[in-house]
């Protein structure tokens, strides 16, 4: 595509210029150095290229310069006007970038916390997503990565993570950004590759981080909605201890219909696994011996395994649960019971916190 044409108007006084320091040997006002400030400037708001607009300098120059030729001193301060010339102007242009850039960064900064908090009109926010590349109107994908520190967007992590997507992904609608010291990538909900591929790479970028994907959702609201899925499953991660590096909220539904009702849930805790409290050493170590036993299949050797205990200590636990509860974990008629009970006192965070 062929370059606009520039306007004349950001040569002004430029010949005349050349023409004085060639008869006088001056350098650059104060005054002529602001004015060719002033039309980088204004250049720059036009959209014109600085490249472009060097190359028209060097033409108008190389167009009067037997006019200015006028002895090896004269060439001197000729070139040395130029010199002047084009920085200044390159100041003024790279000036006014700099405060674009700044206002385009608080606007998508804007953009983005409305869009993540469901703030602002949502008719009105699905018009300005357009100018960020998102077609609201169609489901969209929400993945969030948290690594061992807070991110901002000008880290060499989410750099690294960007650049791995655009390099991929150049075409494709996606916005990358940082939130609350997190990596937050929205892709469309027809592009599950997209947040796959983002997975992977925030994994190893933020060394191990975990990452959460939440499911697709259609609107402005939907974007929202998505977003606190993955919310949702970091922080079920944390407190239910799931180390896997990549989180589904798909996969994860079961647990919030669990707490739904938080107070029959917290009943169930304190019926069934209250008595552990009665144990040696309170009901942490009895607890994590259930929730092992359960993760591990309730087979006994691995049980003992993960737990670094004999078979023999691990079923003299298990007798212990069964006389303080009454419930036996090996008894598939109770087990579905007391393994409810284990994943809400997970969620619940009991026994560290009363219920």
């Amino acid at each position: 595509m062929a370059e606009p044409e520039i306007p004349e108007r950001f040569l002004e006084g430029y010949a005349r210029i050349l023409a004085e320091v060639a008869d006088t040997g001056r350098r650059l006002t104060r005054d002529e150095l602001e004015t060719r400030r002033t039309l980088g400037r204004e250049a720059a708001e036009a959209g014109h290229q600085l490249r472009a607009l060097v190359r028209l300098h060097l033409s108008e120059t190389r167009a009067v310069w037997p006019l200015t030729t006028r002895g090896a001193g004269a060439t001197d301060a000729v070139l040395g006007a130029v010199e002047q010339t084009v920085d200044a102007f390159a100041e003024g242009f790279e000036r006014a970038q700099r405060i674009t850039v700044r206002r385009e960064e608080a606007a998508r900064r804007e953009f983005i916390d409305d869009l993540l908090y469901g703030r602002s009109d949502l008719g009105r926010l699905a018009e300005r997503a357009t100018r960020f590349g998102l077609r609201l109107s169609r489901a969209h994908a929400v993945a969030v990565a948290a690594g061992p520190e807070a991110y901002t967007e000008s880290d060499a992590v989410p750099r690294s993570v960007e650049a791995a997507l655009l390099a991929r992904f150049g075409g494709r609608k996606i916005l990358l950004t940082t939130k609350d010291g997190r990596l937050v990538c929205i892709a469309p909900g027809s592009q599950p590759d997209v947040l796959r591929y983002f997975a992977k790479q925030a994994h190893a970028a933020t060394d191990g981080g975990q990452v959460a994907v939440g499911r697709p959702h259609r609107g402005p609201g939907g974007v929202v909605h998505s977003y606190d899925e993955a919310l949702d499953a970091l922080d079920l991660a944390q407190r239910m201890g799931l180390d896997d590096p990549v989180l589904y909220a798909s996969d994860l539904l079961v647990y919030p219909v669990l707490t739904r009702d938080r107070q029959a849930m917290a009943d169930l805790v304190r019926s069934e696994l209250g008595p552990l409290k009665e144990a040696r050493g309170g009901a942490e170590p009895l607890l994590r011996t259930l929730s092992v036993y359960f993760d591990a299949g309730c087979v006994a050797a691995e049980t003992a395994r993960r737990l670094s205990l004999s078979v023999r200590a691990l079923t003299y636990r298990l007798e212990r649960i069964h006389q303080l509860t009454g419930s036996d974990p090996s008894d598939p008629m109770h087990r579905y019971t007391l393994q409810t009970a284990v994943i809400g006192a997970r969620l619940l965070d009991w026994p560290a916190k009363e219920l």
